[in-house]
């Protein structure tokens, strides 16, 4: 072979070691820098970049950590439909809407979020006449009149007569806080569309002073409503929503027993029986609550009543039915008066 021969053929054979060490090195890079698998008990998954339960679990290991905060308090006995309902809401940094029948505990959630979760809590309650301007500020112009003719202060420093309503108050404070708007279809059907931007931004400027108060920490907010008034779609849409179901029994009864942790069980269990037979009784316009239950129960205790039924003398009847109609229809009923029967 000549010299040119040997030359192609070790140039050639350079390359072909080149190219080995090569690969080689790329595969040990590849083992080496390979990620671990998810979960050792779960299923192969793809890698990172290309599955979305595995950058689920990377990116937000500490959100999931957090998610479930809520779950009732000592006092107050939940649902896991409610918990989930209230842990998304804060989440998520929406209002939370909650309806329900008057006395199942819509507003005493706010407490009980409040409590659990460690934030301070302010209210909201909302008559006919509120504006949504009153829970921002209200410039008390009224008292500044009568600092500029009786009183030493200085009446050019305006701030001073700023004084910040409830939601405010909630943009204003320095951590985040619960803040519960009550009953918010008592007001003009005009008021939840009054709160969408506030609510949305966070933030609400001052007129008087050209101040923008703008959150520092967007508060939890929890709004009541009773059903009294339908909610314009585009507030429903910025809102998690919840509807309270009426207690069962079994339920009722562990509510009762926080409330009454000393009261024979057998009073309890009279007590309910009534209390759900009274609950379905034709033509009653306000059928009694929780809220009444536990008031009723109470006064049975007290005046050492153990044993109770359905009859017409039932005791402390007015704990339970508070429109004159629904005594009637009570007592119609019982004595088997002609409109009840079929």
């Amino acid at each position: 072979m000549g010299a040119g021969g040997r030359c192609n053929q070790t140039l050639t054979l350079t390359l072909a070691l080149a190219l080995a060490l090569a690969l080689a090195l790329t595969l040990t890079l590849t083992l080496t820098l390979a990620p671990p698998p998810c979960t050792p008990a779960a299923s192969p998954c793809h890698p990172p970049s290309r599955s979305p339960i595995c950058r689920t679990m990377i990116g937000f290991g500490a959100m999931a950590d957090d998610f479930r905060r809520f779950s009732g308090t000592s006092t107050y006995l939940t649902s896991e439909a409610l918990e989930s309902a209230v842990n998304c809401a804060v989440v998520l940094e929406r209002p939370l809407l909650i309806r329900g029948e008057p006395g199942t505990g819509k507003t005493l959630l706010a407490e009980a979020v409040s409590e659990s979760l460690g934030m301070p809590l302010l209210r909201w309650n909302i008559r006919s006449t509120t504006r949504a301007q009153d829970g921002l500020y209200v410039y008390d112009t009224v008292q500044r009149l009568y600092d500029s003719r009786f009183g030493d202060k200085d009446v050019n420093d305006i701030s001073q007569y700023i004084k910040l309503g409830p939601m405010g108050e909630s943009f204003d404070a320095k951590q985040r806080v619960v803040l519960l708007i009550d009953e918010i279809d008592k007001a003009d059907v005009e008021f939840p569309n009054d709160l969408l931007n506030e609510l949305d931004r966070m933030q609400f400027h001052v007129d008087e002073t050209q101040q923008d108060i703008i959150a520092a920490h967007r508060p939890v907010v929890i709004i009541t409503s009773n059903a009294e008034k339908e909610l314009p779609d585009a507030f429903l849409r910025r809102c998690v929503f919840h509807f309270i179901d009426f207690p069962t029994p079994e339920l009722m009864s562990e509510i009762v027993q926080v409330h009454h942790p000393r009261v024979q069980e057998s009073l309890v269990e009279q007590a309910l029986k009534t209390f759900y037979e009274i609950r379905s009784m034709r033509r009653l316009r306000k059928r009694p609550s929780t809220s009444e239950l536990v008031d009723w129960i109470a006064v049975l205790q007290r005046a050492g009543i153990d044993s109770v039924k359905l009859e017409e003398n039932l005791p402390f009847l007015g704990a339970l039915l508070k429109k004159e109609q629904d005594l009637v229809a009570f007592a119609d009923q019982l004595s088997g008066g002609r409109q009840w029967r079929s």
